[in-house]
């Protein structure tokens, strides 16, 4: 038997586990350890060695800093670009880049060279190498890594030819996609911090034993005995069967001849389990550090009895390949879990009616269940189908089997991990290419791993296999099946399938999930079902401070948004309709307020329940629950606020319980006496807040039929200005924010950090018109996680002292002197090296909001400098996997500026390396 499981939220027992008090605590993980492969010296040059000359030589992952004359003050230009055509065919690379460096001393010499790269389509150049010398005289820097402690570290004064010591090169880093424009043919080469410096790893890798079904549950109607569970495959779940079938056979299910219901389980874990999970941790922390000490040559005595303590146990460093030598890589990959408990167990129910007149009650029902531990479990709705019907037909485990069998085979080895600020560039972007890359270098990798495989004796009576190549899904090539392996055409989605019963049932997998973020569920439906009758005929809410920000005719959605934000109990009652449409407007309005950044929602949401469970519903505080029955609407002490689904309408709780006076807002008052008149919720006068200006944006979107993503992403702005604003309130009421953490010294060049008005009076106005909405929220789960989040998320984040948000939108929204503007340029361009860095950069510019437009009026800056130190910023993100689709968003107008300051900027060099005595054609043969 199985640990029990506990619905969630409710107090009712299954097992002897209880649901546990959840206790939210703040911390701060400081072991953020990143191994450096790659240093660029200050004022040098860098030769990127083939990997068999690095072996060869003995030097493991480190870089040749090659030494540089003293009067040359700067870094040779990059005078030549190597770009090639994507390519899918074969198992080639995407692209082929070039490396170059320069050696100069006594006896100045300069050679080139190439070597192969992994699977032979990797080059590099070799600059002069002084073969006879030490590693410290010839330049070989050891891998390094960056201070343990959360403090900022100090910015390098100007990292135009040194980058950040926090970056790294992978494999891949000389590799460059191609580009279409013209005007990038002056770019020297691909920038080495182009790629993602990790391993390339796989979501859901095949060697993995965890599966993506754990369970499933059969349960039918009896007439006399009621709701009763038949099967649960491949073991029971201990706990009250009983209560679980009810959550299976909702309300009114015989009036329909399907219906489908959401539910979620939580798993109540022992003390064994979590110390069994934290020891495992602290081995693979171990094996790390033994691997990195041996790399650099350093052997202890307890080597020889750590690895018998390892092989003892099974482990094998191989288990940790790809863990890309960092200490705690899962929390990089990863979104933290916020402190709200062990994952929850995601259950999809189909219910289905057969009508037959030999039964009692004329119709027979039945419900199958699928348990899985995958937000994305509504792709699991046609096989769910095709095997209830089959369990009409045969009522055995052994149909259960066949589908438990069949979901877990299913293959999602392909599908990269992506980090968490490559997940908000994929789910803010339309683009369908965004990381194509990296479904290729997958396919690539297990094309490799394939060729080194021992094959089987040649047979001559089997069909010749496919060739090795890639083609992309939908192209002519995938449909004729001329190729063993393709990559999607559209990167937000992996495509699949699922072998049932010999029939391939395609799926399709959210390549970046977000917190919160659960089943396919529509936020334009939501917003449309409520913005329509209030469009129609406006109803006037009942104020109240925390919810009718807008006074009495606030938006029925921000309403709801504001209930959720401030932890209201919410019903949405759905009378008559199907529990499945519910149960999509609760997971629909969790999304809402969570933006992919909150938590707190989704753990304390119920997508269906009936009134059999009113009394456990009542404990949990701030739920929202789905519910069919109308007699809920009768009773208002049981909820704050009411979503009637069928007719639009959003109704206030007589009995709510009316918003506090907190020290917060009694500071504000004195600070802002003048505003204190605008504090009651009941103000109409003026949008203060700026909620009507975005819910006229948002329906202006959907009314454009710009998509369900773009609508998303605008919510998860919304969501992330709240939380800046919040912080600037705290700030500004109490003197420092729980939801900012950074350095001072960084300031005074950056001109702050936060949120950026155009000037106090706007800045006091909108704080005036969130302080009860701000108030509200400072005392909920969602602000206590969001504060854990922000801790950990601290520790990973790439600049730690600089504020690229509040940089930008100094940018956008304030009218800045030449000399502030300067200050702003010249502090990204300096800042912005490593691939995550312009990651980050990107998630403060993305494409719905102008994209790169004003980083790139830098490029028209009336000084020099910025113009110089801009267009190598631009370039280094046209280099970039992502950054790339970026660049291709520019004007033509933008692109002719760039390309004639690099030209300037290379013919200046040029003349500069002539006066020093070096001919311009070096460049061209070193590279």
């Amino acid at each position: 038997m199985l640990d029990g499981f506990v619905v969630t939220g409710f107090g009712v027992k299954l097992s002897s586990y209880s649901l546990r008090t959840i206790g939210i605590g703040i911390g701060i993980n400081t072991s953020i350890g990143r191994r450096n492969t790659s240093i660029l010296p200050h004022r040098g040059y860098h030769a990127s060695l083939p990997p068999n000359l690095l072996r060869s030589l003995n030097i493991s992952g480190s870089s040749i800093d090659l030494p540089t004359m003293a009067s040359t003050q700067s870094a040779l230009p990059y005078l030549t670009r190597t770009n090639t055509n994507q390519s899918f065919s074969n198992g080639s690379n995407s692209g082929i880049g070039a490396g170059m460096g320069m050696g100069m001393g006594m006896g100045m010499g300069v050679r080139s060279g190439s070597g192969a790269g992994a699977g032979g389509n990797q080059r590099t150049s070799l600059s002069s190498f002084p073969s006879s010398r030490s590693n410290s005289a010839s330049g070989i820097s050891p891998p390094s890594r960056p201070p343990r402690s959360p403090q900022p570290p100090t910015t390098d004064a100007d990292r135009t030819s040194h980058p950040s010591s926090n970056s790294k090169t992978s494999s891949f880093a000389s590799q460059t996609m191609a580009s279409d424009d013209s005007s990038l043919s002056i770019l020297a080469r691909s920038h080495p911090m182009s790629q993602s410096p990790r391993k390339m790893r796989s979501q859901y890798p095949r060697e993995s034993s965890e599966n993506h079904v754990e369970y499933i549950l059969v349960a039918s109607f009896d007439i006399d005995r009621g709701p009763v569970m038949e099967h649960q495959f491949p073991v029971a779940i201990t706990g009250d069967e009983h209560m679980l079938a009810e959550l299976m056979l909702p309300d009114q299910a015989h009036a329909r001849n399907q219906d489908w219901t959401i539910f979620f389980l939580h798993k109540d874990s022992n003390q064994e389990e979590e110390e069994q999970e934290q020891k495992k941790k602290e081995a693979r922390r171990r094996r790390r550090k033994r691997r990195r000490d041996r790399e650099v040559g350093i052997f202890t005595d307890e080597d020889n009895a750590v690895d018998e303590e390892y092989d003892s146990n099974g482990d094998d460093d191989r288990d940790d390949d790809d863990d890309d030598y960092s200490d705690d890589d899962d929390s990089i990959d990863s979104e933290p879990e916020g402190g709200e408990g062990p994952p929850l167990i995601y259950v999809l129910n189909l219910v289905y009616t057969k009508h037959d007149k030999t039964v009692k009650r004329g119709a027979v029902v039945k419900a199958m269940a699928i348990c899985t531990r995958h937000p994305f479990l509504h792709i699991y709705k046609p096989l769910l189908l095709l095997a209830l019907e089959e369990y009409f037909k045969s009522p055995v485990p052994e149909t259960l089997s066949m589908l438990y069998d069949a979901v877990n085979e299913m293959d999602l080895s392909l599908m990269p991990k992506l980090s968490l600020l490559e997940k908000y560039l994929l789910q803010s972007s339309d683009n369908k290419d965004l990381f194509v890359e990296k479904f290729e270098r997958m396919v690539q990798k297990r094309i490799a791993e394939v060729r080194t495989d021992v094959g089987e004796p040649f047979d001559a009576s089997k069909s010749p296999p496919k060739p090795q190549g890639i083609s992309r899904a939908g192209t002519k090539a995938y449909l004729e099946r001329q190729t063993a392996y393709s990559v999607p055409r559209d990167t937000h989605e992996f495509e699949s399938r699922v072998m049932y019963k010999g029939i391939p049932i395609p799926v399709k997998i959210p390549t970046a999930t977000m917190p919160e973020t659960v089943g396919d569920f529509s936020l334009v439906k939501l917003i449309q079902n409520f913005s329509e009758p209030h469009a129609k005929s406006m109803q006037p809410f009942t104020l109240h401070p925390h919810l009718t920000t807008n006074g009495p005719s606030t938006h029925p959605i921000m309403v709801l948004a504001n209930a959720l934000l401030t932890q209201k109990r919410i019903i949405f009652l759905g009378h008559n309709m199907p529990s499945g449409e519910v149960a999509e407007a609760v997971l629909a309005a969790c999304a809402l307020a969570s933006g992919g950044v909150l938590r707190g929602f989704t753990r304390f949401a119920f997508p269906y329940t009936d009134l059999t469970k009113i009394e456990d519903l009542l404990k949990v505080p701030g739920f929202i629950a789905g519910v069919t029955n109308p007699t809920f609407e009768m009773h208002p002490e049981w909820w704050d606020l009411l979503c009637d689904l069928p007719s639009g309408r959003m109704k206030i709780s007589s009995k709510i319980e009316q918003a506090p006076v907190t020290e917060g807002l009694v500071y504000f008052q004195q600070q802002n006496p003048s505003f204190a008149h605008q504090l009651n919720g009941s103000n109409t006068a003026t949008d203060l807040t700026g909620d009507m200006v975005f819910m006229n944006d948002i329906l202006k979107s959907i009314a454009a039929r710009l998509g369900e993503r773009v609508i998303r992403a605008k919510w998860r702005d919304w969501v992330v200005r709240f939380t800046r604003i919040a912080a600037a309130f705290e700030e500004s009421v109490y003197g420092a924010s729980a939801l900012y953490i950074g350095g001072d010294e960084h300031e005074k060049i950056t001109g702050g950090h936060g949120f950026v008005w155009a000037d106090d009076t706007a800045k006091q106005k909108e704080l005036a018109g969130n302080v009860y909405r701000m108030e509200g929220w400072r005392n909920t789960r969602s602000y206590y996680s969001y504060i854990q989040d922000l801790g950990q998320l601290y520790t990973i984040r790439p600049l730690k002292g600089l504020d690229l948000h509040h940089m930008h939108d100094r940018l956008r929204t304030q009218r800045l002197t030449s000399a502030q503007s300067r200050e702003v340029y010249l502090s990204i361009a300096k800042s912005v090296w490593s691939y995550d860095e312009i990651c980050l950069l990107l998630t403060v510019a993305p494409e719905s909001h102008a994209g790169l437009f004003y980083l790139a009026l830098g490029l028209f800056h009336k000084d020099r400098d910025v113009r110089i130190k801009t267009s190598e910023l631009l370039e280094r993100i046209a280099d970039h996997e992502a950054g790339q689709h970026w660049w291709k968003g520019f004007s033509r107008y933008q692109k002719l500026a760039f390309d004639r300051i690099r030209r300037e900027a290379e013919t200046e060099m040029r003349i500069k390396l002539e006066k020093e005595g070096i001919h311009p054609e070096v460049g061209k043969r070193i590279s």
